[in-house]
């Protein structure tokens, strides 16, 4: 039984391994090890952090990112049916033709109102 868990105690035993190597070999090899306050400014963008971190964001930001993600969601459905196509025959292409006309009247919907415009 312990034949069977060999490979995966292996592979953790490496990565083990690999991962104290990397954080010892960069506390070693550093060149410069004296922190000052420039160094230890956080690194926004190339700019340099100005204001308050805790701003209040517009609702737009929010929802542009909620209708990515919903758009985004809904195109991984295509996978699946990308590779079971042939199986489906007319049957499988009317029903993802009506799901890309449902996404398509949604994003018409979206449009018109304007929560695509970043103003």
């Amino acid at each position: 039984m312990l034949d069977s868990y060999l490979p995966v105690l292996v592979i953790v035993a490496i990565s083990a391994v690999v991962g104290l190597a990397i954080i010892i070999l960069s506390t070693v090899l550093s060149l410069n090890k004296d922190p000052s306050r420039i160094k230890l400014m956080p690194y926004e963008c190339g700019m340099d952090p100005i204001g308050d971190a805790r701003r209040r964001f517009s609702v737009r930001f929010f929802l542009i990112g909620m209708l990515f993600i919903v758009f985004d969601i809904e195109l991984i459905f295509f996978f699946p049916w990308a590779t079971i196509y042939e199986d489906l025959r007319m049957f499988g292409f009317v029903e993802m033709l009506i799901f890309v006309l449902v996404l398509l009247v949604g994003l018409g919907y979206v449009w018109r109102k304007g929560a695509l415009q970043w103003e």
